[in-house]
Order: structure tokens, then C-alpha cells, then sequence
């Protein structure tokens, strides 16, 4: 059975950071690009992050750029987004899967940006 459970959300100050991670189970991850997707309150989910099986190449939506960072451990089958400089706009709930692959979404994690 696929699986991934997020974990490292909160409450932060605006200019935080935060290190989210995905654990993944039922996959040999290292066969897969992974991605961390978010979803705000009132609007669709939309793709933050995105690496390759390697780590080797990601890529980043505009509006994280600079800021956040993905990486991978292929040998604890385990993606992280990394969070800096975080602003009010980047509350959401936050999402791993597979990059190309139509999985259920898991719990997700709620990462909350306020003063």
C-alpha cells in the first residue's frame, strides 16, 4: 500500500522557517520523482517543489523561489522541503507524492504563517 505521511508543520512567525518532511512507504522511492503541493484555504492545490529520483535537478514555483528548498534521502525513503523566509501567503496545508503518479494524498500538514 503507497503511503506518505507528512510531518514538521506549525505555527511560525512571518520571516520563519520551518523543515517539512514526507516519508514514503510502499514505493522503492528512490524509482520516483517526488513533489510537495500545497493548498490554501478557498483555492486549488497547487505544486510548490518538485526533484528529480537523483536529487540532482528540482524545480520551484515562482512564488517560492529563493525561499524554499527540496531535498531527498533515497535511504530513508524520505522527502524534506526546506522553508525560509516564510510569509502570511504561504499558509496552507502541505502535501507530498509522487511527482507523475495519480496517488491519494495523504494528511497532509498545516503550516500556519501569522504574527
Amino acid at each position: 500500500q503507497v503511503q506518505f505521511v507528512e510531518s514538521g508543520g506549525g505555527l511560525v512567525q512571518p520571516g520563519g522557517s520551518l523543515r517539512l518532511s514526507c516519508a514514503a512507504s510502499g514505493i522503492i522511492f528512490g524509482m520516483y520523482a517526488m513533489a510537495w503541493y500545497r493548498q490554501a484555504p478557498g483555492k486549488e492545490r497547487e505544486l510548490v517543489a518538485s526533484i528529480t529520483t537523483s536529487g540532482s535537478s528540482t524545480d520551484y514555483a515562482d512564488s517560492v523561489k529563493g525561499r524554499f528548498t527540496i531535498s531527498r534521502d533515497n535511504a530513508r525513503n524520505t522527502v524534506y522541503l526546506q522553508m525560509n523566509s516564510l510569509k502570511p501567503e504561504d499558509t496552507a496545508v502541505y502535501y507530498c507524492k509522487r511527482r507523475f503518479t495519480n496517488d491519494s494524498w495523504g494528511q497532509g500538514t498545516q503550516v500556519t504563517v501569522s504574527s
